[in-house]
């Protein structure tokens, strides 16, 4: 109790400094007001306003209105009360979207796509159209560029309906997954705020072989937002496609015009287009009876057997979306140039991997289709037309509106003090451990008689508002009187802040200053209590500890937090040669996982990677939990946590100046800390075995250079092109079977 009576007084002393810090600097500022900047604002202010009074204004106008940089309160308001008031100056009006995707496995394009993008008797008003596995080579895995880009886009271009001509708006792409977004060049001029994502959800969650890019625009007054996925692969792995979905949505944020707003996430625009190789397959049914199905055109008795639905079904994923009726047989696998079901000794069971789903008021399906005389691939193409009703401005009702909405703020503006009430100005976070997520929520009411603008700000001396390891989503917004929003304040410890959460040097402590413009600071109190790991502690403290790291005393690891492995006097009993933790992961693979396919290239799951996390922590079992792909992933984490790499900083100029000769190379490793080398040593050796079962594992030497070179020799700096080849060369040297 006492111990909390202290941490208690010790966050009031705080608050009370941050409290005479903040009235200070206020005073200060407010002293040294720049009556040129006061100028401008207003002359800012009443420029928009006569532009809302000329008698040529119009939606181009509103949308350089809307548009303007630097809102204040005012604009905020103003802009509110405009979407509140939307059904007064719009109208729908109806226009054709046509989705297409296409997993083209790494194919060039042989063939004319014209049965695929000019199916339509008219000509789409727009055109977004997909493609996955563009470039299946090592180096298009490895995030560099790929002439295919190019190849493709030629292809979409010269097949697009003759009928109209087409503006290209935006290509986005992530190594094998890209969009394109066309438009008829009439439409054009009514196209804004283009913006364009990626997110890859491969190995680490960082690897763009799976993942999405997504472009989000607005079309005259409708904000729209087109997804193009590709997401984890193989039949039993539906728990990872639905992991990648989520990971899709938090992940994939587009900035705002209006800095003074939060990032934009997929599901908060009006209309949303989701594309691409979902890869859910077809269970419970054997290859044969999937195949009797499809010869009776019996779509409607194998949809039921289908992943996708099933999991949409238990609002498992694309809660709120809607797909047509799926009519055609399955999409995948063909023998490629053929319309033959596959024919390798894998024989796949056929199944939809390929789909199109939309979210949003106002939208029809015309078509959902395959498109079977397009043959380059092992995957059919799929299309969809869409009919959406858009929001379309009505320049004079618009006018109209947008005055009155001026007159109400100018009468209230000056009347009154914006004020929130808070839910609560103190959080505890529990147990908070490594790269695992935790969320509070703190609901703001505006119980003022005015919108407010609020947003958190930095404390004096210190660069952001919060500590590195805690988010407020979001961290800045508008409530309109009577409003409320609700804040997410989340934890989360990665690989930049746990070192020093760790060994105790920073604990889970922190204050925010949450700031209303023309109002008050409210001060919320943020504690919690974090459980050290092995993940972010250096190979020279986990060298030296025999039990489980959350059995050690704080002050012994904090202790060896401040050694260095030069200091070989740290304890008297012997150190481990490496790490009990690493061995543990690559004993486990070595055992299990020799001939598994795809190994370090297919993500685990978050949940087994927790178990795993949690059973190194605080006990050593015999056995590690989850798959092969989770342990895999596991280690790759680990390594890449380390403080310190395994061929530590000080090394890695000399690595990437001797990368040529193998003998130069085992000299450097030769003079590495014992701890470190050893590590080194046994994970070549542990990769060594891997590749002597490359056909079944389908691993080689440049892929397992490319994920590992990164992981062990990293710099601490950013890396260009050409010291990612050095350090790539550097490691290749200790995977051939002639190295010791």
């Amino acid at each position: 109790m006492s111990g909390m009576t202290r941490d208690s007084e010790k966050l009031s002393e705080k608050k009370g400094s941050l409290e005479k810090a903040k009235n200070s600097n206020s005073v200060t500022q407010k002293s040294k007001g720049n009556p040129s900047q006061d100028n401008q604002s207003i002359s800012s202010r009443e420029e928009r306003d006569d532009l809302v009074r000329s008698s040529s204004h119009t939606a181009s106008n509103k949308a350089q209105i809307l548009a303007m940089p630097q809102f204040g309160l005012r604009d905020n308001l103003i802009r509110c009360e405009l979407l509140k008031s939307e059904d007064l100056y719009t109208y729908l009006e109806n226009f054709s979207f046509f989705l297409g995707t296409y997993n083209v496995n790494g194919q060039n394009p042989k063939e004319g796509l014209h049965p695929w993008l000019s199916c339509t008797l008219k000509p789409p008003d727009i055109y977004c159209v997909g493609f996955q596995e563009l470039d299946l080579s090592k180096e298009a895995f490895f995030f560099n560029d790929t002439p295919k880009e190019q190849e493709w886009m030629k292809a979409v271009s010269e097949a697009l309906h003759a009928d109209a001509q087409y503006a290209l708006v935006r290509l986005i792409r992530l190594v094998g997954i890209m969009l394109i977004f066309y438009v008829k060049k009439e439409h054009a001029e009514f196209i804004s705020d283009v913006e364009a994502e990626t997110v890859g959800t491969g190995i680490m969650g960082r690897m763009g072989n799976k993942g999405a890019v997504a472009i989000r625009f607005r079309f005259h007054n409708s904000d729209i937002c087109v997804v193009n996925s590709h997401l984890a692969a193989h039949v039993e792995e539906y728990e990872r496609r639905n992991q990648d979905f989520k990971d899709i949505c938090s992940r994939l944020q587009f900035r705002q015009l209006d800095p003074t707003q939060p990032p934009l996430t997929i599901m908060k625009h009006n209309i949303v287009l989701w594309i691409g190789d979902l890869n859910y397959r077809i269970s419970d049914l054997d290859v044969e009876n999937v195949k009797d199905l499809i010869t009776k055109k019996d779509f409607e008795t194998l949809h039921s057997y289908d992943q996708l639905k099933r999991q949409i079904d238990e609002e498992a994923v694309f809660v709120g979306f809607a797909e047509g009726e799926i009519d055609f047989q399955p999409t995948y696998k063909y023998d490629t140039g053929s319309d033959q079901w596959d024919t390798s000794e894998k024989c796949r069971i056929p199944a939809w991997c390929d789909r199109i789903l939309w979210k949003g008021k106002n939208i029809q399906q015309e078509h959902y289709q395959s498109h079977m005389d397009v043959r380059a691939s092992d995957h059919k193409p799929v299309s969809s037309l869409l009919i959406i009703g858009i929001k379309r401005v009505n320049s004079e009702a618009y006018k109209k509106t947008f005055e009155e909405i001026v007159r109400n703020i100018d009468k209230m503006e000056n009347e009154c003090i914006p004020s929130l009430s808070l839910s609560q100005r103190e959080f505890h976070f529990k147990d908070v451990k490594f790269m695992q997520h935790q969320a509070e929520r703190l609901s703001l009411f505006n119980d003022g008689q005015v919108p407010c603008q609020f947003e958190f700000i930095q404390k004096p001396n210190e660069s952001t508002y919060s500590k590195p390891w805690l988010t407020a989503n979001p961290s800045k917004g508008f409530i309109p009187q009577g409003g409320s929003m609700v804040i997410e304040l989340e934890v989360f410890v990665n690989r930049s802040t746990a070192p020093d959460l760790n060994c105790g040097k920073q604990e889970i402590e922190d204050i925010l200053v949450l700031h209303l413009e023309r109002g008050k600071d409210y001060f919320i109190s943020v504690t919690g209590n974090y459980m050290p790991s092995c993940y972010g502690t250096s190979i020279y403290s986990l060298c030296h500890m025999r039990e489980p790291i959350q059995d050690m005393p704080k002050e012994t690891l904090l202790e060896l937090a401040e050694k260095s492995p030069k200091d070989d006097t740290a304890t008297t009993e012997k150190p481990l040669d490496i790490p009990k933790e690493l061995w543990m992961m690559v004993d486990h693979l070595f055992r299990n996982a020799l001939n598994q396919e795809d190994l370090f290239q297919q993500p685990g799951l978050r949940t087994e990677f927790a178990e795993i996390r949690d059973c190194l922590d605080s006990g050593m079992p015999d056995s590690l939990p989850g798959s092969n792909h989770s342990v895999a992933e596991a280690l790759l984490l680990f390594l890449d946590a380390l403080p310190e790499p395994v061929i530590p900083y000080a090394f890695y100029q000399q690595c990437l100046e001797c990368s040529a000769s193998a003998g130069q190379c085992e000299k450097v490793i030769s003079m590495l800390p014992l701890c470190h080398k050893n590590v080194f040593n046994y994970l070549a050796a542990f990769l060594r075995e891997l590749l002597k079962n490359s056909a079944s594992n389908r691993l080689d030497v440049a892929i397992l250079a490319t994920i590992f070179a990164s992981l062990l020799l990293r710099s601490s700096k950013k890396q260009d092109f050409a010291e990612k080849t050095k350090t790539q060369e550097f490691f290749q040297h200790f995977l051939t079977q002639h190295s010791s």
